[in-house]
């Protein structure tokens, strides 16, 4: 589970002190136990993942519509400023490039690749992570049973599933026991991250739901499977945070939106502009196509939509539960067009995703003193 042991030590107040030791996911050593999230579009890409990783944590591309990638550049055909299809939205060679250049910053050290299982040609997009050098494919949104048929002509790639119940956690172990792969390590997730939730609507604010309380059970249900690690994300924010996680089982943690507070963050500065200028009250949840609840920042987008109209036009054809634009039009927006406004930079229609300490955010700093600071124990 780790390579070396999170040791428990009492300090001067008789209160446990957690040292933070690093984690191994199969082959991989994390040196330091932050994962970073994979967040589309475009703000986990090659610059912040690349950056992560040679700092020493587990840095994670996010292979979400990287047809936007350097002004579509690798785009054969586009509508409207848009990828045309799953296969200009979810682009091969752009997300090559995004992985190599990675690699020109972190060189050899392990990067992970977010893989949503609710996209369109899921399958291939993991096979085209697995092609561009992804030593470990994250996946949440979904339970991806086939992951371990995917990875089979590459055993040096370790997988990792997204959960926030045991019993999620409980049907992903005996599927890929089946077939042979189990997870590298699982990332439990609570209701209090940016992005998708793993919890409808009425569950995002019940105790039961929250990350303190998920945690426990699905620990129990992972010591039944073996002591692959448990990675907690969702409202984890700073040095204290992590410990008292830790303190209930996790061994490392994913985090997102602090990342995005980076000057490395591929991220636009409209973008990081509108999380500085977020208030707490701003920070909302809305329907997504996706068919799951999201956690984002109230902008002009989400005080102006219109749902149950049939004005928008599916372009890009990103994600299944959508049907073709039938959910982009029950919720108001279309969801690769909006996070793609987002990394464009336009304010006024781009939807900006936030976990929910967002607005805790004040500064931009770059990413080695982020995670020296999160590594430092507050007096």
């Amino acid at each position: 589970m780790t390579e070396i042991k999170k040791e428990n030590v009492e300090n001067s107040n008789g209160k446990k002190k957690i040292e933070l030791k690093g984690i191994k996911i199969g082959k991989y050593f994390i040196e330091k136990p932050i994962v970073q999230g994979g967040m589309g579009v475009g703000i986990s890409w090659d610059q912040l993942a690349g950056n992560v990783a040679k700092n020493g944590c587990l840095g994670t591309i996010s292979a979400i519509c990287t047809g936007y990638y350097q002004n579509m550049r690798f785009v054969k055909k586009a509508v409207n400023g848009r990828p045309l299809g799953t296969e200009n939205a979810y682009n091969r060679e752009a997300l090559f490039e995004i992985f190599k250049n990675a690699r020109k910053i972190c060189g050899d050290k392990p990067l992970a690749c977010n893989v949503l299982h609710a996209i369109n040609d899921y399958e291939r997009v993991v096979r085209d992570a697995l092609d561009a050098g992804a030593n470990i494919i994250v996946t949440g949104a979904g339970l991806p049973l086939e992951l371990p048929r995917l990875v089979k002509d590459f055993p040096d790639v370790e997988i990792v599933p997204i959960v926030s119940s045991a019993r999620a956690l409980k049907i992903i172990c005996r599927k890929w026991k089946a077939a042979g792969k189990m997870p590298g390590a699982v990332i439990v997730e609570g209701p209090k991250s940016g992005g998708h939730q793993g919890a409808k609507y009425e569950e995002l604010f019940a105790p039961e739901h929250q990350l303190e309380a998920i945690l426990p059970p699905i620990k129990e249900e992972r010591d039944k499977w073996g002591d692959f690690p448990i990675i907690a994300a969702g409202g984890i924010w700073d040095n204290n945070d992590i410990k008292n996680i830790m303190a209930l089982g996790a061994d490392a943690v994913q985090m997102g939106t602090r990342f995005i507070g980076t000057y490395e963050c591929d991220a636009s500065d409209v973008l990081k502009q509108v999380l500085l200028d977020a208030k707490e009250e701003d920070i909302v949840i809305v329907g997504s196509p996706v068919g799951y609840p999201g956690r984002a920042i109230k902008t002009n987008l989400i005080e102006t939509l219109e749902p149950n109209t049939k004005k928008i036009k599916c372009i890009s054809n990103c994600v299944f539960p959508c049907e073709r634009g039938k959910g982009a039009n029950r919720v108001g927006y279309c969801i690769a067009d909006s996070l793609g406004d987002a990394y464009l930079g336009r304010l006024q229609s781009g939807l900006f995703f936030s976990g929910a300490n967002g607005w805790r955010l004040k500064e931009i700093v770059h990413v080695k003193d982020l995670i020296d600071e999160l590594m430092t124990e507050i007096d």
